[in-house]
Parts: structure tokens; C-alpha cells; sequence
């Protein structure tokens, strides 16, 4: 019997080792955590419980029956942030490069299925390249089971995705379809095909920070929520949103306690708007005077700063915030701004938080 539990524990070592050694100090080298280093930041300490450590993929094509590694490029488990349940999935870039194969396709759908059931958030950690192309079509096919997921989970439970390293190819559809896209500035990509594929087929030369870096797609594409500077900081930022999302479409908002008077007066609102219409003043000075202890988490701050979208407290419970920013563009509504605050509002509605909306236009 206690041989047994030794083998246990020798193979769980192992698992834990990813792609070994090596891979995980060039992982470093990079300046990337490692995706247990990311669960193990992003949960409360000693609350993940991982699921299927020891799944290999069962792909005897071009000699992979020879290469297997436990947990076959992906980590998947739940856990608590700050007390409240949470599904994560970490794609662990020191195997296989983190590509996506049946098995590695099944646990995340089965992560999702007890989300669903659950009814709590599922966070994505992304750091990968692709489909496994050594499995053609079945690796395709389990790209469809994930995306079939993102739907039918979509306005049901908050669906988060941190891309954290290269994201190309098929993984990009399934961050698309999620309710919100984070970034890591200078380690993170995404796009569907990567700049040698666009030099071969344009002629066109461009880097992989100009086609699909955390720079882009924060200000001009619109497509990630926000970009922070290291893994650390991403992941502690994504504990605080956490806080301010209901767990499901049925639940309620979240309530913490609050040190905030509700019955505060902020004599300081009295000189915030300029007597003179044509001087600007800062929306968000407002917004942090209004909501609990100053506390705001902006959405797409980088994109479309004619308009602030976000989420902070009043007397404890999430509220969402719209309001227009005269200090960029005089607060008009373009079709970028338009576009920004009615996915946020959609969002909202969805999850059932209400909406404060400052108008100054």
C-alpha cells in the first residue's frame, strides 16, 4: 500500500513538472511565469483542486506514441478567490508548446461543463500556439467543443480570458467569444496567423507586437479589456475584478463590507465641473469622489477615452459605470465609443448590475 501512494506521489511530481526542467527556466528566462505559478498567484493558497493531472493524448501519428507528457499541455482545476468559487484552465507553454489536442480539448470542456453547472466563473490563462497539428482534424474538432461552450455559457457565468504569451490560430476564437480579454505588455500576441505567414503571403514585414501585441489590441482593435505590465500584476488585477462580478445571471451582485459613509458630503464636487462650458474637466475624478473607499476597475481604458466604462462600490454592492469624458474628444459619442459602451452595457444587463451614467456631452 505504501509503495503505491509513493508511486502516486513520484507521478504527481512529475505531472507538476510540465515539460521539465528546462523548458520551465527558459519559461523564466522570458520573463513568464509557468501556468501552476499562475493558478497558484491567481487562487487563494491551498484552495485549487486540479482536475485530470495524469490525461495523455492518444495520438500515435509522426511518432507522438513516443512523446507524453501528464496533463498533456494544459492545467485545469477550480479553486476560491478571495472566498468565491472559480474554474481556471492555465495552457502550460512547456508542453507541447501549449497546442490544443483532443484530450487537451476534452478538459477544458469538461472544466466547463462544471462551471456551467456550478454556476461560477471560468478564467482562461492562454499561452500557446495553436492546434496541435499532429492530430489534424480531431484536434480541430476539439477547438469546436470549446467554442460550443463560450456560447451556451455566454450571459450565464462570467467568462474571463488573460492571454499571457503567444496566442495564434485556433485559440484566439474562444477569447473572442468571452465577456472579457486581458493582456501582459511585451509577452502576449494574439492573431489567427503570425508575421512570417503574413511576409510569405503579403511580402509585408511586420513584427509580432505590430500585428497582434497587447499595444494593438488594447488601443486601436478594441479587442483586449485592458493590458498590464507583467504576469504578476495581470493576475492580481484579475483577483480584483473577480470581486466586482456577480457569480452567475441569477445571483446578485456581489456584497462586500464597506468603510464608506454613505452619507459623506465631498465639498471638493462643488469646484469639479469649470464654470466656463468650454473647459474640460476629468470624468473619472468624479467617478473615484462617488463610488466606495475610490475604488474603480476600468474596462478598455486605452481605447475610446472619449467615454469611461467600469466597474466600482456604492454602499458595497457593484455598480456599473458609463459616463461620457470631456478631458478627450469634449465627451462626443463616435462609432469606437458607441461600440465601447454598449458592450459594457450588454454585459451588465446580462448580470443584472446596475448602471450609473454621467452625462456631460
Amino acid at each position: 500500500m505504501i509503495s503505491t501512494i509513493e508511486a502516486l506521489e513520484d507521478r504527481r511530481a512529475g505531472a507538476t513538472l510540465g515539460g521539465g526542467e528546462k523548458r520551465i527556466e527558459a519559461q523564466h528566462a522570458r520573463g513568464k511565469l509557468t501556468a501552476r505559478e499562475r493558478i497558484e498567484l491567481l487562487l487563494d493558497k491551498g484552495s485549487f483542486e486540479e482536475l485530470d493531472m495524469f490525461v495523455e493524448h492518444r495520438s500515435t501519428e509522426f511518432g507522438m506514441e513516443k512523446t507524453k507528457v501528464p496533463g498533456d499541455g494544459v492545467v485545469t482545476g477550480w479553486g476560491t478567490v478571495n472566498g468565491r468559487k472559480t474554474f481556471v484552465f492555465a495552457k502550460d507553454f512547456t508542453v507541447f508548446g501549449g497546442s490544443l489536442s483532443e484530450t487537451h480539448a476534452l478538459k477544458i470542456t469538461k472544466l466547463q461543463d462544471m462551471a456551467m453547472k456550478a454556476r461560477a466563473p471560468v478564467i482562461g490563462l492562454y499561452d500557446a500556439g495553436g492546434a496541435r497539428i499532429q492530430e489534424g482534424v480531431a484536434a480541430l474538432a476539439g477547438y469546436s467543443y470549446v467554442f460550443r461552450r463560450n456560447v451556451l455559457a455566454s450571459g450565464v457565468i462570467p467568462q474571463i480570458s488573460v492571454i499571457m504569451g503567444p496566442c495564434a490560430g485556433g485559440d484566439v476564437y474562444s477569447p473572442a467569444m468571452t465577456d472579457f480579454i486581458f493582456m501582459v505588455k511585451n509577452t502576449s500576441y494574439m492573431f489567427v496567423t503570425g508575421p512570417d505567414v503574413v511576409k510569405t503571403v503579403t511580402n509585408e514585414v511586420v513584427t509580432a507586437e505590430e500585428l497582434g501585441g497587447a499595444s494593438v489590441h488594447a488601443t486601436r482593435s478594441s479587442i483586449a479589456d485592458g493590458a498590464f505590465e507583467n504576469d504578476v500584476e495581470t493576475l492580481l488585477q484579475m483577483r480584483r475584478l473577480i470581486d466586482f462580478l456577480p457569480s452567475n445571471n441569477t445571483d446578485g451582485v456581489p456584497e462586500w463590507p464597506s468603510f464608506d459613509d454613505t452619507a459623506r458630503i465631498d465639498m471638493s464636487l462643488d469646484t469639479l465641473i469649470p464654470d466656463n462650458p468650454n473647459k474640460p474637466y476629468d470624468m473619472k475624478e468624479l467617478i473615484l469622489k462617488v463610488v466606495d473607499e475610490g475604488d474603480f476597475f476600468e474596462i478598455a481604458e486605452a481605447f475610446a477615452k472619449n467615454i469611461v466604462t467600469g466597474f466600482g462600490r456604492i454602499a458595497g454592492r457593484t455598480v456599473g459605470f458609463v459616463a461620457n469624458q470631456p478631458m478627450v474628444l469634449a465627451g462626443v459619442l463616435d462609432s469606437d465609443a458607441s461600440r465601447k459602451a454598449a458592450r459594457f452595457v450588454r454585459f451588465c444587463d446580462a448580470f443584472n448590475i446596475p448602471i450609473v451614467t454621467f452625462v456631460d456631452v
